[in-house]
C-alpha cells in the first residue's frame, strides 16, 4: 500500500508533477493520492524530497516447496475427444515423473468424460482427476479456471502443463493468477534441474531470435503452456493400471462474465496442418492469393495440407489456421515442402522440427536451404507444376 505522511508533507507538489497517471492531487496543500487511478509504480516515493511518501510492501510469505508435489497435465477435450497436445504433455510429463520421483496425474474436466479415463492412463498418467459436471459441458473460462484453481489449491501439485491451444491460452493464465504464480507460455522445451528442484521452462524470445529457459523458483505450481507438435507422445499401454479419482467443484453463482452461445465446426474440406504428414507451404514467393491453387493441387496429389508463412497470411493470400511459424502454429510432419519461402527464424521456429525438409526457390542464398534436406533452386511457377503432374502419372 502507499500512504502520504502529511506532517512530513508541506505541498511542494512535486509528486503530482512525478505521477504518469494524474493520481495525486493536493487538497489544501496536502497531496491526497487517487487509489482507484495510482499503479503503484513509486514515481511518487522517488520524487518526495520530504519523505512524505511511504510505499509499504507486503512482507513475503516463505513458500514451503515440500508440500507441493506432483506433475498435472491438463487433459483438454472437446465433445469427448482428447486434443492431440494432451499425448505429447503425458510423454513428456512422465519422463519428467520418473526423473523426479513422482506422480503424474491426468485432470479431466467436462461433462459425461468418464470413459476417456482409461486412454490417459494407457498414455503415461498414473491418475486422473475427474469433474463431470453439466456446467463443464461446454468450455468457458471462468468455469475451467475455477474448476482448476479448486482442485489445484486442495492436491498442490508443484507442476501443472497445459496445451498452448486456444483453450489452454484462455484459462490457464486465469488459473495462474487465482494461485498467485508464474506462467510461461509457449514452451517448447521442458526439463527437471535436479540441483535447484525447479522446472526448466524454454520458450523462444525476442521473435524468436534466442531460446530463454525460465525457472519459477520462489512459488508453486510451477505453470507452463506447452506448444502442439513439439514434443513426442508415449505409444499407448492398455496395461497400464491407475487411480481415478472423482471431485465436485461448488461453482460461484454470481453472473458470469460470458455466455455460451453455440459450437460451430468449421467448415473446411482442406486437412489440418498440425496433423497432417505432408505439409505444403507457400510464400511471399507465390506473390499473389490466387497462386495457392498450385500448392493446394500439389498437396491433394500428395494428400498433404496446405501451409504459409507470415507473410502471406498477413497479405490476405490465406487464412490465419494454415500459418506456420513463432505466431503461427508448431508443425512436425514427415515431409515439409517450403516453397516461395525465404526462411525467416520466425518461420523455421515452426517447422523446424520436420523429418525432412524440401524447400524451392529462386534464390540460391535463400536461409531455408540451410535447414532444407533437398533443394531446388529455380522458378516455382514451373517446378511445382511439373512436380505435381509427375506426382499424379506415378500414383
Amino acid at each position: 500500500m502507499i500512504e502520504v505522511l502529511e506532517q512530513k508533507c508541506v505541498g511542494c507538489g512535486a509528486c503530482t508533477s512525478a505521477c504518469a497517471y494524474g493520481a495525486i492531487s493536493l487538497v489544501d496543500q496536502i497531496a491526497v493520492i487517487d487509489f482507484d487511478k495510482c499503479t503503484l509504480c513509486g514515481g511518487c516515493v522517488d520524487a518526495c524530497s520530504f519523505d512524505a511518501i511511504v510505499l509499504r510492501k507486503k512482507a513475503a510469505v516463505e513458500l514451503d516447496k515440500s508440500e507441493y508435489q506432483g506433475i498435472w497435465v491438463f487433459a483438454e477435450q472437446r465433445a469427448g475427444v482428447l486434443a492431440p497436445v494432451v499425448f505429447e504433455l503425458l510423454g513428456k510429463g512422465r519422463e519428467l515423473a520418473d526423473e523426479m520421483g513422482c506422480q503424474l496425474s491426468a485432470v479431466l474436466l467436462g461433462h459425461e468424460i468418464g470413459g476417456l479415463t482409461s486412454t490417459l492412463i494407457a498414455h503415461g498418467a498414473d491418475q486422473v482427476i475427474v469433474v463431470d459436471d453439466p456446467e463443464l459441458e461446454n468450455f468457458r473460462d471462468e468455469r475451467y479456471a475455477q474448476a482448476m484453481t479448486t482442485l489445484s489449491r486442495k492436491y498442490k501439485p508443484s507442476i501443472i502443463l497445459a496445451g498452448a491451444t486456444v483453450i489452454g491460452r484462455s484459462f490457464i493464465p486465469r488459473v495462474a493468477v487465482n494461485l498467485q504464480t508464474g506462467l510461461t507460455a509457449d514452451c517448447t522445451g521442458l526439463s527437471y534441474d535436479e540441483e535447484s528442484g525447479n522446472l526448466m521452462q524454454t520458450r523462444p524470445a525476442f521473435g524468436g531470435n534466442i531460446m530463454a529457459t525460465i525457472m519459477t523458483a520462489n512459488h508453486r505450481p510451477q505453470m507452463a503452456t506447452v506448444r502442439h507438435k513439439v514434443m513426442d507422445a508415449l505409444e499407448p499401454d492398455e496395461s497400464r493400471s491407475g487411480t481415478v479419482i472423482e471431485e465436485t467443484v461448488d461453482f460461484d453463482s454470481e453472473e458470469e462474465m460470458s455466455t455460451w452461445l453455440e459450437f460451430e465446426k468449421e467448415k473446411t474440406s482442406l486437412v489440418n496442418i498440425t496433423e497432417a504428414n505432408i505439409i505444403v507451404s507457400g510464400g511471399r514467393g507465390l506473390k499473389e492469393a490466387k497462386n495457392f491453387a498450385l500448392l493446394e493441387e500439389l498437396a491433394e496429389a500428395v494428400d498433404g495440407a496446405v501451409g504459409a508463412s507470415r507473410a502471406a497470411v498477413d497479405s490476405e493470400w490465406i487464412p490465419y489456421a494454415h500459418q506456420v511459424g513463432q505466431t503461427g502454429k508448431t508443425v512436425k510432419p514427415g515431409i515439409y515442402i517450403a516453397v516461395g519461402i525465404s526462411g525467416a527464424i520466425q518461420h523455421l521456429a515452426g517447422m523446424s522440427s520436420s523429418d525432412y525438409v524440401i524447400a524451392i526457390n529462386r534464390d540460391p542464398d535463400a536461409p531455408i536451404f540451410k535447414v532444407a534436406d533437398l533443394g531446388i533452386v529455380g522458378d516455382l511457377f514451373e517446378i511445382v507444376p511439373k512436380l505435381t503432374k509427375r506426382i499424379k502419372e506415378l500414383r
